[in-house]
């Protein structure tokens, strides 16, 4: 396939890389051929990643120590706004992604059929991705999807396009893997278009290095923290009118009871009134933040 040169839109890619010495020059080396803006965060590399960036003519911001993947989305997302990017895509530095899918991910942009496009690896039969992972990254994509109202294939790809608007409205704050799962939550707040489109994934030598455990927990704790700010009438009033409505069954069981026999059972009241505190607890939490975050965003149009 031939990779064309983009030449009608600032595209800025941006690399977030830790410890990648062995495959950055050669990614670079190709980018430059097709792309004059490539932003590479080191993000605390012991390694030569910021030097060989420097070398091959990258803007390159550095992290002082490890600060984690969303820590350097966020410094990436910072520096294509402030270069006034048209367009930024974000690229893996382990060697997982083909530089002869750009156009591919770019090309809805262009064509203003989105503002979010993501490169999926599973809507492509040549990927043989291992079992293992498949699990996972339809798990955590099944409950990505279930918190923004999508059907994606693929919430967790590291492979992405996004467009000036995305890039003025969403700034990321996770600092863990869970910050592809937040872009799409805020994303779908914003009401931007969410593409995917087929991509080639390379799973071969040492890619990637993240612990599929922490990167699973990190996402649903992502996915919970941003539903609960996001939409905290449905997150905690629904589940506060489910304490509360079981409550109130088992108190009504226990009046039945005593009304019977004389007697009060006192595990079913226990969990009757547990159950009425609890949901009281979470019906005043929703209320509260609905207001404060309603006051907050007022504030801040």
């Amino acid at each position: 396939m031939v990779i064309e040169k983009i030449l009608d839109m600032k595209i800025a890619i941006g690399i977030p890389a830790y410890n990648e010495e062995k495959n950055i020059a050669g990614i670079l080396i190709k980018l430059k051929k097709i792309a004059q803006d490539i932003i590479v965060c080191d993000d605390g590399s012991n390694d030569q990643t910021a030097k060989i960036a420097k070398e091959l003519g990258a803007i390159v911001i550095s992290h002082e120590r490890n600060l984690g993947y969303g820590a350097g989305i966020r410094t990436i997302f910072l520096k294509a706004k402030e270069i006034n990017a048209d367009v930024l895509v974000t690229f893996d530095a382990d060697g997982q992604h083909r530089i002869e899918d750009l156009n591919t991910v770019i090309e809805p942009i262009k064509n203003d059929e989105a503002d979010i496009v993501i490169g999926s690896r599973f809507l492509n039969d040549e990927n043989k991705v291992p079992k293992y992972r498949k699990i996972g990254i339809k798990t955590i994509t099944s409950i990505t999807n279930s918190s923004i109202g999508e059907k994606l294939s693929d919430s967790q790809s590291g492979f992405r396009a996004y467009n000036k608007k995305v890039l003025e409205n969403i700034t990321p704050s996770e600092s863990g893997m869970g910050v592809s799962t937040e872009i799409l939550i805020k994303a779908s707040k914003n009401k931007f278009r969410i593409n995917e489109v087929p991509i080639i994934i390379l799973y071969e030598g040492e890619t990637s290095t993240h612990n599929p455990v922490s990167h699973g927990a990190s996402v649903v704790l992502s996915t919970i923290k941003f539903t609960s700010i996001e939409h905290p009438l449905k997150f905690y009033g629904i589940s506060g009118m489910f304490f509360l409505g079981l409550g109130l069954a088992f108190l009504f069981w226990t009046l039945q009871l005593f009304a019977e026999s004389g007697k009060i059972v006192t595990n079913i009241s226990l969990i009757g009134i547990g159950g009425i505190v609890i949901g009281i607890v979470l019906l005043v939490t929703a209320t509260i933040l609905y207001s404060i975050i309603s006051v907050v965003r007022e504030k801040t149009k």
